[in-house]
């Protein structure tokens, strides 16, 4: 088989991160001391690993290699087809080395250029053009230091965290693959991370299952985003990290990291809205819509870029809700918004999380409906030196919530059925379809 032939070294300067610590794996290396692949040009890459995705990361900055970079599970035998037919070498990536397909329709790279595959939130994932340039956001010099990453690799969130560390002098990073999830507190606390970033359902899942050991990870900087952030998963983690700094961050591949807020509130002032500033992004609503204007936008996005998400001004903050197509329910002709009754459920103490939909109903053509996971209590156990995990001794039914609900919501956007859950889910993007 036919493939490109990889760029010369010489193409690029070394990143200024590039001596920086790197634990992948449980391997302790460096960028510049990471193997690089020889990749195809243009090459769509679906790494096996978070190592092999570094390594492909690492041979973009230097190589220049037009790259795409997803993880295999994300990629169909459809969407594998696409990209072949978009004149990419689609190479699985594992300890074997590359698995080349041929591309359908051969083309000319297009030096430096990054693609990203969209969270398909909205349908069926579309790419998006990048450079490492508008991947950068973070350009100001930063305190050392040791990044968790647990994202999956090749998203915006990851490439975020990723660019971080490669442009950076001391921005270490602790990468944890997806079986490594349920058990990062030990990984970063034994690797001494002290910075992390993920969406908030990876916040509450880990605070979910064993806050006593997130609360040994000497976190000075927690970031969240990806998902809508309210006041409760902040306030939480406030509780366990009082002297860290809390910050939110809007992101996605269109527009690029567009908001970020550092006052452990939900939302962001009102008057930032329609703010001109050289260099920053320029928020606006239209239609309840979140419009932004973004030097970080993807390739052929400039200028007013629609989000697709849904916002709500409540006194002096602008809320992001969620996504306009699934946010609003339509209840007997009256609208509800349920980014609004989620956060009013994960307001309760007891409930760890809520999801929020609308279910068919007679006469009122839709109705809120409700899925819930309850928050445990520590207990100290017999024999064991630390706290365990175990379900609150009088965990709120079915009626209670409804009627917390009803204290705090119009009558119409009361939740007419909550189900318990036993466990959070999470996608393999950190997100729980919120």
């Amino acid at each position: 088989m036919t493939v490109a032939t990889p760029r010369p070294p010489v193409a690029y300067p070394e990143p200024a991160g590039v001596d920086n610590r790197l634990v992948v794996g449980g391997a302790a290396l460096t960028w510049r001391t990471l193997p690089t692949p020889a990749l195809p040009d243009p090459a769509a890459v679906l790494a096996r690993s978070a190592a092999h995705a570094l390594a492909a990361a690492r041979q973009h900055a230097v190589h220049g290699t037009e790259l795409l970079l997803s993880t295999a599970s994300r990629v169909d035998e459809a969407m594998r087809a696409e990209l072949q037919d978009a004149g990419f070498t689609v190479t699985v990536l594992d300890d074997e080395g590359g698995h080349p397909s041929a591309p359908a329709r051969p083309r000319a790279a297009e030096p430096g250029r990054l693609w990203l595959l969209t969270s398909g939130s909205t349908g069926r994932p579309k790419r998006v053009g990048h450079t490492l340039d508008t991947l950068t956001t973070v350009r100001a010099d930063q305190p050392d230091r040791t990044w968790l990453c647990p994202y999956a690799p090749g998203t915006y969130a990851w490439w975020q965290v990723v660019t971080l560390s490669l442009t950076q002098p001391g921005q270490h990073l602790v990468v944890v693959e997806p079986d490594e999830l349920d058990d990062w507190p030990a990984v970063a606390a034994a690797h001494g991370v002290d910075a992390a970033s993920g969406t908030p359902t990876f916040w509450r899942r880990t605070l979910y299952r064993d806050a006593a050991a997130l609360a040994r990870v000497p976190l000075r900087q927690i970031t969240l985003g990806g998902e809508p952030v309210d006041q409760a998963i902040l306030d939480q983690l406030r509780e366990v990290f009082p002297a860290a700094r809390l910050s939110w961050i809007y992101a996605s591949s269109e527009v690029g990291a567009s908001i970020v807020v550092h006052d452990g509130r939900a939302g962001f002032p009102v008057d930032w809205l329609d703010r001109e500033a050289p260099g920053r992004p320029t928020l606006s609503v239209r239609d309840d819509e979140l419009v932004v204007t973004s030097p970080y936008h993807g390739a052929g996005l400039a200028g007013p870029v629609r989000t697709g998400d849904r916002v709500q001004v409540v006194d002096d903050r602008v809320l992001i809700t969620g996504r306009l197509d699934s946010d609003e329910i339509n209840v007997g002709g009256s609208k509800v918004s349920a980014g609004v009754v989620r956060g009013v459920l994960t307001g309760h103490p007891a409930v760890a999380w809520a999801r929020v939909t609308g279910r068919r109903a007679p006469v009122l053509g839709r109705m809120v409906v409700a899925e819930v996971v309850l928050a445990r209590v520590a207990e100290a156990s017999d024999g064991d030196a630390h706290p365990v995990d175990r379900p609150a001794a009088s965990p709120p039914d079915e009626a209670a919530l409804v009627r917390w609900c009803a204290d705090r919501l119009p009558e119409h956007a009361v939740p007419r059925r909550i189900r318990v859950l036993t466990e959070i889910p999470v996608k393999e993007t950190l997100k729980s379809d919120v």
